[in-house]
């Protein structure tokens, strides 16, 4: 990782590494709630997996989502396995929030990193909001 993150020039690989990891850094400190990176999404989502990974940066820091309430947000509220779908596909878990959307019928459901993995994430957040980890689910207007 040293080696990798040696070229700190402006707009270099190198920087952007170093910035990334900064910012989890914070947010695992507790001190950062959004991520402030580029990335590289379509900036026109064409397909559902598009909109749904486009969606999960919408869910607030603390909250929860359900899969189908993802689902709407992408525009397509009765694909609730799509949107899990989506989760299971997301290129940049934890900068783009996978591990808030979770099942109706309780649980934390899959997580690339594993169920104890999306625990953590999920009470680390509620102990950052001083909320109960089995907050409310949030519902998308």
């Amino acid at each position: 990782m040293q080696r990798l993150t040696d070229v700190t020039e402006p707009g270099s690989a190198g920087a952007v590494l170093v910035d990334a990891s900064q910012q989890i850094a914070e947010y695992f400190a507790g001190t950062r709630r959004d991520f402030e990176l580029l990335l590289a999404v379509p900036e026109s989502p064409r397909t559902f997996r598009d909109r749904a990974q486009r969606a999960l940066r919408d869910i607030p820091f603390g909250e929860r989502w359900t899969y189908s309430t993802l689902a709407t947000a992408a525009g397509s509220a009765q694909a609730a396995r799509a949107a899990g779908s989506a989760c299971a596909t997301n290129p940049l878990p934890i900068v783009v929030p996978c591990h808030r959307v979770v099942p109706a019928g309780g649980g934390v459901g899959s997580y690339r990193g594993g169920a104890a993995a999306k625990q953590m994430l999920l009470d680390h957040e509620a102990a950052c909001c001083g909320t109960n980890p089995q907050r409310a689910l949030g519902n998308h207007g």
